[in-house]
């Protein structure tokens, strides 16, 4: 069973000879409820669960709606593990995230590094709730014997992204606000932040290998990040994808909008040591991809709306 889509994911599975993979809708199971979970493992019946749901968003999403991304994001993998546990699921595979890193982290982030501190404000309630689930999955572990192991991947990017400028990431919402751009002419775009602050990037179908080759390989208590090792300020990043686009225009960065995270960049020999990963699409390549996935749903939607 795989929560929250995962369309790489299941590709990968596939790949991988999975005979059966039941992903269950957030329209026919609310995972945020102990009737949604009880139904998803009873239509499913998984031996095992990656559990890929979140609520996730932005900076500025982040901080409308901490208690939000605290609740669901915790009420979700707590009762899925429990509930999981109790039907008698064999493996249990969460999907942790990089914003659980402590604000101040030496760089490149180690695994043994994430209980030095508390998270950055903006995105604490959420990294918090996703830390929460790597002590019940050791814990029950300790009591159960219960086979739940944690990845930490970094910012993850590609096709199928959230483009909605309200909730967006860094990379989505840069692409199309330089797609918005070069199509009304425009000559500047409008960043938060100073650009100063880093961040690490890993292409979804990166990603959804490094989950596939730890379901498949990794057995430990301990966590794994999952990542490129390759940290890039949000300046560069911005500069990047302006070519990318084909923007020629100026950035516009608004230093009294929070940078979040100073730096953000992790250790990934656990990984490569332990279930072989390593990252394989080069970030500019990835930009590409995304780009062309952005432009081709526009299309679709475009069309779906000129039929109707």
């Amino acid at each position: 069973m795989v929560t929250g889509g995962g369309a790489s994911v299941v590709h990968r599975l596939e790949t991988a000879c999975a005979k059966e993979i039941f992903v269950p809708r957030s329209r026919d199971y609310d995972l945020r409820t102990k009737d949604g979970v009880d139904r998803a493992l009873a239509d499913g019946r998984p031996q095992l669960v990656i559990h890929l749901a979140a609520v996730v968003g932005g900076i500025g999403a982040n901080r409308e709606n901490p208690g939000r991304f605290f609740y669901e994001n915790a009420i979700m993998g707590i009762q899925l593990m429990e509930q999981a546990r109790l039907f008698g699921v064999e493996k249990f595979v969460t999907i942790g995230t990089v914003c659980a890193y402590p604000k101040f982290t030496l760089v490149p982030f180690k695994e043994d590094d994430l209980w030095n501190g508390y998270p950055e404000e903006t995105n604490a309630p959420y990294g918090l709730a996703k830390r929460m689930l790597l002590v019940q999955g050791q814990a029950y572990r300790q009591q159960y014997g219960f086979n739940s192991i944690y990845l930490l991947p970094v910012n993850l990017y590609g096709p199928g992204d959230n483009f909605d400028p309200a909730s967006s990431h860094v990379i989505p919402a840069l692409i199309k606000k330089c797609v918005d751009a070069v199509e009304s002419g425009a000559d500047n775009v409008d960043v938060w932040g100073t650009g100063n602050a880093s961040r690490e990037f890993l292409y979804v179908d990166d990603a959804a290998a490094g989950i596939v080759l730890a379901a498949e390989r990794y057995d430990g208590a301990e966590p794994v990040n999952l990542g490129t090792g390759q940290e890039i300020t949000i300046r560069d990043l911005a500069e990047l994808i302006a070519d990318v686009v084909g923007f020629k225009g100026e950035f516009r960065w608004d230093p009294s909008k929070p940078d979040g995270q100073p730096r953000r960049s992790i250790d990934v020999e656990r990984a490569r040591q332990l279930i072989g990963f390593a990252a394989s699409v080069p970030l500019r390549e990835g930009l590409k991809s995304a780009l062309t996935s952005y432009l081709q749903s526009r299309r679709d939607q475009s069309a779906v709306r000129q039929v109707s």
